[in-house]
């Protein structure tokens, strides 16, 4: 009685101790094939990124991604053994595929470690703002390519004739001239700075005494009217400015890594 009790205490702690041993390996790997582990921690990254791309989270894909990545390490295996990975063109894009993961590790790493605080946004929109201006104009204006046509424009508006129907007959600028010459509502600033000056001189209803000369031409330039600026709240616009001094960030990472590489 004595021995049977100590064989079943042996089995027991024999039991036991496989368990411990069997336990840690079934936790860290989903799968072994013909001897490969599949790591647990690959099948997590798989899942994560198909959450990612909107799927449920569930039992069901946990067990989906486990026969994908049994199938995908089945086939690894057999490429390897028919020598497919040593053949160039494959090494090649195995290269590029490599350095893929690791620069979107780099980018999600920057944008953790280097995100756009609110200051930052704030002190944009500021700048934003303060460049936009305090006024914006609605004005029309009528460009021709010689300065003796726009004074003959002037002289025909001083005649009575209406600054819509010259900028349709004369206007070489295809944005506007259909539409009498509209440029619609816009700060000085949206303006090359010759066109803002004479802009901003003009009263409502006030069209230009003698052309505007710019790079584009003689413009004869209307002010229908002004307003205070229409800047819409940081509230709005914060999304795009985030988004916009993200990828500035970014590229100036880029730009100072590059700058310090030696490049031969």
């Amino acid at each position: 009685m004595a021995l049977k009790l100590a064989r079943t205490a042996l089995a027991l702690g024999a039991a036991v101790s496989l368990t411990a041993v069997s336990l840690p390996a079934l936790a860290q790997n989903v799968a072994v094939v013909n001897g490969t582990p599949v790591p647990v921690a690959r099948a997590d990254a798989m899942v994560r990124e198909m959450v990612r791309q909107g799927q449920p989270n569930s039992p069901q894909l946990q067990q989906q991604v486990r026969e994908e990545l049994v199938k995908r390490e089945v086939l690894a295996q057999a490429a390897v053994s028919k020598g497919i990975a040593t053949q160039p063109d494959v090494k090649a894009q195995l290269k590029l595929a490599e350095q893929g993961v690791l620069i979107r590790a780099l980018i999600a790493n920057f944008e953790k470690t280097s995100p756009v605080t609110d200051a930052e946004v704030q002190a944009r929109y500021d700048q934003l703002k303060k460049q936009f201006g305090d006024k914006e104009y609605h004005a029309r204006h009528i460009l021709v390519p010689s300065e003796d046509t726009a004074k003959e424009i002037i002289a025909k508006l001083k005649g009575g004739a209406k600054f819509a129907d010259l900028a349709k007959q004369y206007s070489k600028d295809p944005g506007s001239a259909q539409n009498g010459g509209d440029l619609d509502w816009s700060p000085a600033n949206a303006y090359v700075p010759e066109f803002a000056d004479a802009l901003q001189k003009l009263q409502k209803g006030q069209y230009s005494q003698t052309p505007v000369k710019t790079q584009f031409g003689y413009h004869v330039i209307e002010l229908d009217d002004s307003r205070d600026a229409q800047i819409p709240p940081l509230s709005d616009v914060k999304p795009q400015l985030v988004q916009q001094m993200r990828e500035e960030k970014l590229q100036g990472f880029i730009d100072g890594l590059e700058k310090k590489a030696k490049i031969q």
